[in-house]
């Protein structure tokens, strides 16, 4: 009986030594699954970051290309435009020399006009300066700024009115009307 008590308790034990190591079996499958699992992750993580910065790499050269070309399209668009512009400005002075505004006059440094259909004689005399001119508005002497109105009654019934509209170094732009006054 000795022998087989000596025989089950080794069997005892081999099989709780078996069934142990099947569980530390199952256990380290289970990590090394685990572990297979993670790294196979990491690896697609990885894959999927090449792609997408390869992907974003490709659009910011197309972008810098359509930047380029968009760039280059503004510039040309520039050079038009301001071709345009001189052209129209041309055009512009053309047409006030031929057709003038009603009762805009341009008067140049020491030239006198008769205007306000020959009710007033408006001169400038010596050139502009950087804030004012000088006029003479029948005899007499004004000092104005763009903007500035000088009146003058020409009779009880009548007054006139001179605007400054603009003026530079070789010409100022003035207005003028008249309105007969009401009678009284």
């Amino acid at each position: 009986m000795t022998e087989t008590t000596g025989k089950s308790r080794a069997t005892r034990k081999t099989s709780r030594l078996i069934r142990w190591s099947k569980g530390r079996a199952r256990h380290f499958l289970f990590f090394l699954g685990m572990l297979i699992g993670a790294f196979s992750a990491y690896l697609l993580g990885l894959e999927l970051a090449y792609r997408d910065m390869a992907d974003a790499k490709r659009q910011v050269l197309q972008l810098q290309s359509e930047n380029q070309r968009l760039k280059r399209q503004i510039v040309q668009e520039n050079s038009n435009l301001i071709a345009v512009q001189a052209k129209l400005k041309s055009v512009q002075e053309a047409l006030d020399a031929v057709m003038p505004s009603e009762n805009t006059y341009v008067i140049s440094p020491n030239q006198s006009l008769i205007i306000a259909g020959g009710r007033l004689s408006v001169g400038l005399i010596g050139s502009p300066t950087n804030e004012s001119v000088t006029m003479n508005i029948n005899g007499k002497q004004q000092l104005a700024s763009t903007g500035d109105v000088v009146n003058v009654a020409l009779n009880p019934s009548t007054t006139c009115r001179v605007r400054v509209e603009s003026f530079d170094m070789f010409k100022a732009t003035v207005t003028a009307s008249c309105e007969a006054g009401r009678p009284q």
